[in-house]
């Protein structure tokens, strides 16, 4: 039996699919020019419904690389996180979530802060309970036996005290049900 391998393309490439397919070629014709099968084309330009997905780009909101890089030097400095929060005029609470996410006091790095943070930015995201199976089982079952999801979540959280991937939000298993239904 021969299987087949998983075709990556880089974002130039998929950049010349997407021009391509916007000048008229045929799926066929695109996939030639990557001397590949159309059904690796198809794969990339029906993920969008054929429609070009916006080029990515960061909230406002979100923290810069030059207010990580402020943040490194505040730490190595030994400001507290109220300070270093005034200096860059931000809530304390974002400067602390942005200190212990990307590797505390001692490891913080701000380049693979920012990187860490692009990469945990790609949406959509997969439901939590479609990732993990088991973790859907044993929410199904619950729900089966009539538990409200807010039990389901701390009983999970209770039961599973140290281990992030069988806890779960009620609200989480809210959306898992008004989406599609879970189940083993």
């Amino acid at each position: 039996m021969k299987y087949r391998t998983r075709t990556y393309y880089t974002d130039s490439q998929k950049a010349l699919m997407w021009e391509r397919w916007k000048a008229g070629d045929s799926l066929q014709q695109i996939a030639q020019l990557f001397d590949r099968s159309h059904s690796s084309v198809e794969g990339i330009l029906s993920r969008t419904g054929g429609i070009p997905p916006p080029e990515r780009c960061r909230s406002s909101l979100a923290l810069t690389l030059a207010e990580r890089e402020e943040i490194s030097r505040a730490v190595v400095a030994g400001f507290s996180v109220r300070a270093i929060a005034s200096i860059l005029g931000r809530a304390p609470s974002t400067v602390s979530r942005e200190i212990k996410r990307n590797g505390g006091r001692e490891g913080y790095r701000a380049a693979q802060a920012d990187q860490a943070a692009w990469d945990r930015g790609h949406r959509p995201k997969r439901c939590k309970l479609a990732r993990n199976r088991a973790l859907a089982r044993i929410v199904a079952t619950k729900l089966q036996s009539l538990w409200a999801p807010e039990q389901i979540a701390g009983w999970l959280k209770h039961s599973y005290p140290g281990d992030e991937d069988f806890q779960v939000s009620h609200e989480t298993i809210y959306r898992s049900l008004l989406s599609k239904p879970v189940g083993p």
